[in-house]
């Protein structure tokens, strides 16, 4: 059967997940394109509701017989209703919605040998988020705290920038992000702060040990509160004239000067 009418009762509720308040009252999120799909499926995450089009079952049919597998619904829709579900403007022809997930502890992300930890205040940018995500994966890092005033983490911007990696990094959302710090510290974790006004570089700082990493907003950087938390303040050496980098940016600097030294 498919479902042609935007009118259709899972139809109006797909498209509630657009917003945030709709994915917090139906505890689901949604995942766009195939690239995604192929990444939540890879990493065995959890789906509930799946949606495509003709033209792309046809060129699909392995990974759909994945989703079907992975989820409790499972729907053939036309290309209007498939534009009427979808975030972006182009959508390639699969959508699927998936539940929010489980919370991580701090004592998970202390598992790894030598923990690094990014540590995010404020950030409101979901496609800034997104690309951290990805950069902190990449980087191998062993997981992410974000204050929970910061864009949603399921915000289907933050999935899309995330290209997938999303799913594989450990990530705990906090509202008292200096309890957070002071919890770290206590496991003989540094924090470290990158600030402007730092004298010590990036480069200067011994990243082999233990280690949090804390960046701020993207307009206003660190509250006083957390650069008053923080062990050391560091900053990256910029060029005359140049005031600032981008938040994503900075971390993936930062994180890879870290992971040199401990290489």
């Amino acid at each position: 059967m498919q479902i042609t009418s935007a009118q259709n009762p899972l139809v109006k509720q797909i498209r509630k997940l657009h917003q945030a308040k709709g994915r917090r009252e139906q505890q689901l999120f949604l995942l766009e394109g195939t690239h995604l799909v192929e990444e939540a499926c890879s990493a065995g995450y959890p789906l509930v509701t799946a949606c495509c089009t003709p033209e792309w079952l046809e060129k699909h049919q392995f990974l759909w017989q994945q989703v079907e597998q992975r989820c409790d619904r499972a729907w053939v829709v036309s290309e209007a209703v498939m534009k009427a579900i979808a975030t972006t403007v182009t959508p390639d022809g699969v959508i699927a919605t998936a539940p929010r997930r489980q919370p991580f502890s701090i004592a998970e992300l202390l598992q790894s040998p030598i923990p690094l930890i990014l540590v995010l205040e404020t950030l409101q940018d979901p496609g800034n988020l997104g690309t951290i995500i990805r950069t902190a994966a990449a980087s191998g890092i062993s997981g992410l705290v974000i204050s929970t005033d910061s864009v949603d983490l399921d915000h289907p911007k933050v999935l899309r920038a995330s290209a997938g990696q999303w799913f594989r990094l450990p990530v705990i959302q906090c509202e008292n992000l200096q309890q957070a710090l002071e919890e770290l510290r206590a496991c003989g974790v540094q924090l470290v702060a990158t600030t402007p006004q730092a004298t010590l570089t990036h480069w200067d700082l011994n990243w082999q040990q233990p280690t949090a990493i804390l960046l701020g907003n993207e307009g206003a950087g660190l509250s006083p509160e957390l650069l008053a938390i923080a062990d050391t303040p560091v900053k990256i050496p910029l060029h005359q004239g140049v005031e600032s980098l981008n938040v994503a940016i900075a971390a993936a600097v930062i994180l890879y000067e870290a992971q040199r030294q401990r290489r």
